[in-house]
């Protein structure tokens, strides 16, 4: 006898599954740290020459997708963050200084794949910070971001049957 998931949980592990894809990480926190990608600056694929044009496109379209990058092919500033994706970053800063502070996964462990194990693990264990009482940071700051963005919850379960697999690895 199998026992299902809440419906909730799964909504928000579909939605941990979407926001931890490497390309949409990469090009929050590239926007995040330097500001909007411009027509001016050039490219996107010079800004990202390590994702392939699929991984990209696929990132672009899931942040369009979720609110959290506005998209002007006619602005000065291309791609820009939305508010929802200012505060996405800001969990994926917060996972990052978590797991670095813990050498998790390990100590070499770069920003992309610190921040996804770390949202993954808490989206198994909101305790994974040794107490039971005391959730961490990361899953507190995730908990914060899904509330106040419900469509990320819903939309990911939306995308969740059509979704494109995201090969490789972002560094």
């Amino acid at each position: 006898m199998t026992s299902s998931l809440p419906e909730t949980l799964l909504h928000e592990r579909r939605a941990i599954r979407a926001l931890t894809l490497p390309g949409l990480i990469r090009l929050v926190t590239e926007i995040d740290d330097n500001g909007p990608i411009s027509h001016r600056r050039g490219s996107l694929q010079g800004a990202f020459g390590d994702l392939t044009a699929g991984q990209l496109r696929h990132a672009i379209d899931v942040a369009r997708d979720l609110g959290l990058v506005h998209a002007d092919e006619q602005a000065p500033d291309r791609y820009r963050l939305t508010a929802s994706g200012e505060a996405l970053a800001e969990v994926y800063d917060t996972a990052a200084r978590w797991a670095r502070a813990r050498h998790f996964p390990d100590a070499s462990t770069d920003f992309v794949t610190r921040v996804q194990r770390t949202l993954q693990l808490h989206s198994r264990s909101p305790h994974a910070s040794g107490s039971p009482l005391e959730p961490s940071a990361p899953h507190e700051a995730l908990a914060e971001f899904l509330q106040a963005n419900p469509r990320v919850l819903y939309h990911a379960d939306a995308r969740s049957s059509q979704q494109v697999a995201e090969a490789g690895r972002a560094a």
